[in-house]
């Protein structure tokens, strides 16, 4: 298959193990683009392909910027734009905030979180080069597939075919674009 027709190469697995040894030594080998594809969440398997998730980290900023604001809306009501004496209670009475400041830091880290998710994931995706794969349908039954795209710096449709032999799968497929 020609290059600018190809996605890649998928390798099939048989076992979530076999999967996990074969990421790794793909990224020891350099391949940086590549994905794998199990039919269960299969642990240490991102930090082998040498992803890293950014959804912890938007989650704590959404969830800090909601509270100061929340915050910083109630203290501006009350002390700047429209400021009321009751009762000779203090005008500024964070103690009174704080309801108001934990739900919208919960609030805010909740929608950061939903929307982070799918921004990040690439969510809604109908179609994937990999579904033209007629053995990828048993992606979600009971193999496992690891694929080095042919965009990596790394990719030589020869050597990568040879690359992976070494991994021992039980097939190689070219996967067309």
């Amino acid at each position: 298959m020609k290059m600018e027709n190809l996605f890649g190469l998928a390798a099939e697995f048989e076992s979530h193990v076999d999967l996990l040894r074969a990421a790794e030594k793909a990224h020891a080998q350099g391949y940086r683009k590549m994905d794998a594809y199990a039919p269960f969440p299969v642990d240490g398997l991102a930090e082998a392909l040498g992803k890293h998730n950014r959804v912890p980290l938007m989650v704590l900023l959404g969830g800090i910027i909601g509270g100061a604001g929340a915050y910083y809306m109630q203290w501006y009501a009350n002390l700047v734009s429209y400021p009321i004496n009751i009762g000779g209670r203090p005008m500024h009475s964070w103690p009174a905030f704080i309801p108001i400041t934990f739900e919208l830091t919960v609030l805010c880290a909740a929608l950061t979180a939903f929307f982070g998710s799918l921004a990040t994931s690439g969510l809604p995706k109908p179609y994937h080069p990999m579904f033209n794969l007629r053995q990828f349908e048993r992606a979600s039954q009971d193999r496992f597939f690891l694929c080095i795209e042919a965009r990596d710096a790394a990719f030589d449709s020869s050597r990568t075919h040879e690359f992976l032999q070494t991994l021992a799968p039980l097939q190689i497929a070219e996967v067309p674009k």
